[in-house]
C-alpha cells in the first residue's frame, strides 16, 4: 500500500518546532549540580521524537544529526555520562542546527550541511570518549567494550499491519542505527500463490539479530513501540560464542536494497505551506456549542416566517435578538481563536540571554512576566524581531559589565525584565533595564554630528530620546556583532507602526530605561465610531477615544507657528482638523460647523483632539486593507462596509498624530508662553 505522507508534513514541522523549544528551554533551567531525572527524559522524548518523525518522512541528513544527539542523551539519562556545562552548549547547538535544516526543508531550500556535519563529528567524538568517572560517586566507570551481547530480534507482524499506517521500513531503519552489526532473515512461510497475493497485506516475518554498544531490550524495543499493538515481539540476548556475525559489510545490502525501493516525496517542489494555527480544545467546543444554539434560533425564525402574522411580532424581535447575540458570540470566539499566548515570542529570549551574556561577558538574569497574555497570530509573528532588537540593545548598550555595575553600588548581575498585559483593548510589552539608562549628552551631540538636528535646536528631553529611532542613528564607538551600524531600533519603529502599534521610551540616568510597546489585540475586527465630516463618514477605533467635548470656540487659542490648542483642565491639547488633513472640501458653507465635536484621542502617550461635524453610532466593524487595489493613503488604515451597504475609510489615529506634526514641541511652547504671561483660553 502506498501512503503519501507529505500531507502530514505540516503537523510534523510544527511539533518538531515545539519539541526543540522544550529541548532548549529544559536545557537553560536545568541545575547540572543536580539534574532532574524527568527533565532528562522529557529531553531524550523530544529527541527521539524528531528523529523517528524525520526518518519517516525522509529527511535524512535530520535523522543523522538526531540519532547520535539522541545517543548522547540516553547515555546521560541512564547514568553513563554526566551533564556539563559544555554537554548542554553542545545539545544547544545541535537545537540551532536543527532549526535551520528544518527551516530550509520546509521552504524547499538547499541544506547547509557544514554546521550540521561538525556537530555529527563533535558528537561522535564526545561518544567514543571513554567517561572516566561516574556520575554520583567517585569511582570510575568501565569501558563498554566492542565484544558485548548479541541480540536476538523475533518480529511477526500482523496480516494488516500496512492498512494501519505502519511502516516496516521505517521501523528497519530507526533500528538500523541504534546498532554496530546485524543480520536479517525473512520467513516466507505466510506467502500464498501469486494469483492470491494482496498487495495491502503483509505476509512476511523477520529474525534479526544484532550487536552494539551498550544496547539492552529497552533501546532495541523503542523502534516497534508504534507497532506494538500489531505484531509478536521477541527480543532476547544470546551469549557472544554462541554467535558470531560475519561478513558485516555484506550484510548491509538487505537494507540498502529495501530503501531504494522507497519513493521520496519530501524532496519534489513543493508548494508554499499553508499557515496553520493550533487551538485548544475548549475554543473548539465552544465554537460547536454556539453552532447549536444558531441552529436553534434559525428553526425557530422559520417556523415565525412561515406563520407569522402581527401578534407573532414579538417572538420574531426575541428571535432576532437572540440572533445578534449568539452571532457576536461567535464572532468573538472565532477572534479567540486566532489569539495565542505572547509566551510563543518570549521562549526565545532565555537562550538569546544567556548566549550575549556569554558572549559581552556580562552577568545577566531575565524575568519575564505576563506569559500568557493573548493577543492576534498576525500580531505576535510580527513582533518577534522588534522585540529581539530590543533586548539585544538592552544588555549591549543598557546594562553594564559587572565591574562597573559593583562600583556604581549595585549588583553584579543585571536585571532584563519582559512584561506583557492588556490594557483598554490594547497589549503592552515592556522591556526594562536596571542599567546605565540613556545619555541624553551623548544622544543630542551624535545626532547634530550626524545632522539630524542642528545644533542650536531647542528639544524636550522626551524628543531627545526619540533621536535614537532615527534611520542610521547609534551612539556605539565601535562596530560589533550587536550593534553600532545604526540599524535596529528605526527598524523596531516602522515594524511597530506597520502593526498600528506605537513604541516609546523612559529612562532615568543610573537606573535604568524602558521600552513601551503599545499594540492591538487584533488587526481584523476593531470596535469603531462613526463620525461625520461634511459629507462623508469616517471610523475613528474606539480604543483611541478618551472623551468627546462640544466645541467651544472661546477655549480655543493659537500659538507660534499657527497651531490651534484647545485648554482642557489645565493642559493645552493641539487641535487637529481631519477636513485639512485629508482635503475635503465642503458644498456652500466652507465654515465648519458650530455644534461641532471635538474628539480626545490618545496614540502612545500624545494627545491631540479631533475636529468632526458629528458623532453618529457605534458599530464594529471589519477592516479591509485599501492597498491590494489603491496606493497606501496617509493617515488612513484601511476601510469597511457600513451596515447600510456604505464603504467608509478607518483612520489611522497614530498616523494622524505624527501627521499633526511635533506635539511636544508644540505644547512646551505652549507653556513656555503661559509662563511669559501670555494669556490663553482655559476649559474646565
Amino acid at each position: 500500500m502506498s501512503v503519501d505522507l507529505s500531507q502530514f508534513l505540516g503537523v510534523f514541522y510544527e511539533e518538531s518546532e515545539e519539541g526543540l523549544a522544550l529541548v532548549e528551554s529544559t536545557l537553560l533551567e536545568i541545575d547540572l549540580s543536580s539534574p532532574d531525572a524527568e527533565a532528562i527524559n522529557a529531553i531524550f522524548r523530544a529527541m527521539h521524537s524528531l528523529k523517528g518523525g524525520s526518518g519517516t518522512f525522509g529527511l535524512k541528513e535530520i535523522t543523522d544529526l538526531t540519532h547520535g544527539e539522541e545517543t548522547l542523551l540516553d547515555e546521560i539519562r541512564s547514568g553513563h555520562r554526566p551533564l556539563t556545562t559544555e554537554l548542554v552548549n553542545h545539545l544547544l547547538q545541535a537545537v540551532d542546527v536543527l532549526r535551520t535544516l528544518l527551516a530550509s526543508k520546509r521552504e524547499g531550500q538547499p541544506l547547509d550541511m557544514q554546521d550540521a556535519d561538525r556537530l555529527r563529528q563533535e558528537c561522535e567524538n564526545i561518544l567514543h570518549e571513554r567517561s572516566t568517572q561516574a556520575v554520583g560517586t567517585d569511582q570510575a566507570v568501565e569501558p563498554v567494550h566492542g565484544d558485548s551481547l548479541i541480540w536476538e530480534i523475533k518480529f511477526h507482524p500482523q496480516l494488516q499491519v500496512l492498512q494501519t499506517g505502519n511502516d516496516v521500513l521505517r521501523i528497519f531503519r530507526d533500528l538500523r542505527e541504534r546498532v554496530l552489526t546485524w543480520e536479517v532473515h525473512v520467513d516466507t512461510g505466510r506467502l500464498p500463490e501469486w494469483t492470491s497475493l494482496d498487495s495491502e497485506l503483509n505476509y512476511l516475518a523477520w529474525t534479526l539479530r544484532v550487536s552494539g554498544v551498550g544496547l539492552n531490550a529497552s533501546i532495541l524495543a523503542e523502534p516497534f513501540e508504534w507497532i506494538v499493538d500489531d505484531c509478536e515481539l521477541s527480543i532476547v540476548s544470546l551469549p557472544r560464542e554462541q554467535e558470531v556475525i560475519r561478513h558485516q559489510a555484506a550484510e548491509h545490502e538487505p537494507v540498502h536494497a529495501i530503501e531504494a525501493e522507497v519513493v521520496n516525496r519530501i524532496e519534489r517542489p513543493r508548494d508554499k505551506e499553508s499557515a496553520s494555527i493550533r487551538v485548544g480544545l475548549d475554543k473548539i467546543d465552544a465554537l460547536v456549542n454556539l453552532v447549536g444554539e444558531l441552529v436553534i434560533t434559525q428553526s425557530m425564525l422559520n417556523q415565525i416566517g412561515e406563520h407569522f402574522d402581527m401578534r407573532r411580532i414579538d417572538r420574531l424581535l426575541d428571535g432576532l435578538a437572540q440572533m445578534a447575540q449568539h452571532t457576536r458570540m461567535l464572532q468573538e470566539n472565532v477572534m479567540r481563536i486566532r489569539m495565542l499566548p505572547i509566551s510563543f515570542a518570549f521562549s526565545r529570549f532565555p537562550r538569546l540571554v544567556r548566549d550575549t551574556a556569554s558572549q559581552l561577558g556580562k552577568s545577566i538574569r531575565l524575568v519575564m512576566h505576563g506569559e500568557n497574555t493573548e493577543l492576534d497570530k498576525t500580531v505576535l509573528e510580527k513582533i518577534g524581531d522588534p522585540l529581539t532588537h530590543l533586548v539585544r540593545n538592552a544588555m549591549d548598550h543598557g546594562l553594564e559589565p559587572p565591574e562597573e555595575r559593583t562600583h556604581a553600588g549595585k549588583s553584579a548581575t543585571g536585571t532584563l525584565t519582559l512584561d506583557a498585559y492588556h490594557q483598554s483593548g490594547h497589549i503592552i510589552i515592556e522591556v526594562r533595564d536596571d542599567g546605565r539608562g540613556l545619555n541624553v549628552d551623548r544622544i543630542r551631540a551624535k545626532a547634530v554630528e550626524k545632522g539630524l538636528i542642528a545644533a542650536d535646536a531647542v528639544l524636550s528631553e522626551r524628543e531627545i530620546h526619540d533621536l535614537i529611532f532615527a534611520p542610521g542613528f547609534s551612539t556605539a564607538d565601535k562596530v560589533s556583532d550587536l550593534s553600532g551600524r545604526g540599524v535596529g531600533m528605526d527598524v523596531v519603529r516602522s515594524n511597530v507602526l506597520a502593526l498600528k502599534g506605537s513604541v516609546h521610551v523612559s529612562t532615568r540616568a543610573g537606573q535604568g530605561s524602558t521600552f513601551t510597546i503599545r499594540l492591538p489585540l487584533t488587526l481584523a475586527i476593531l470596535e469603531g465610531q462613526l463620525v461625520q465630516l461634511a459629507d462623508q463618514v469616517f471610523v475613528l477605533p474606539m480604543v483611541s477615544m478618551l472623551e468627546s467635548i462640544s466645541l467651544d470656540e472661546t477655549a480655543i487659542g493659537h500659538v507660534a507657528g499657527g497651531t490651534s490648542v484647545y485648554a482642557l483642565r489645565g493642559d493645552y491639547i493641539p487641535v487637529v482638523r481631519l477636513e485639512d488633513i485629508f482635503r475635503i472640501n465642503r458644498k456652500g458653507s466652507k465654515e465648519v460647523p458650530k455644534d461641532s465635536i471635538l474628539v480626545i484621542v490618545e496614540s502612545g502617550q500624545e494627545r491631540v483632539a479631533l475636529l468632526v461635524d458629528a458623532l453618529l453610532e457605534q458599530q464594529q466593524v471589519v477592516i479591509k486593507s485599501l492597498e491590494t487595489h489603491y496606493q497606501h493613503v496617509p493617515g488612513i488604515s484601511g476601510a469597511t462596509i457600513l451596515g447600510d451597504g456604505r464603504v467608509s475609510l478607518i483612520i489611522d489615529v497614530s498616523a494622524v498624530v505624527g501627521m499633526a506634526g511635533n506635539l511636544a514641541a508644540h505644547q512646551q511652547r505652549v507653556k513656555s508662553l503661559a509662563h511669559a504671561g501670555e494669556e490663553l483660553p482655559t476649559h474646565g
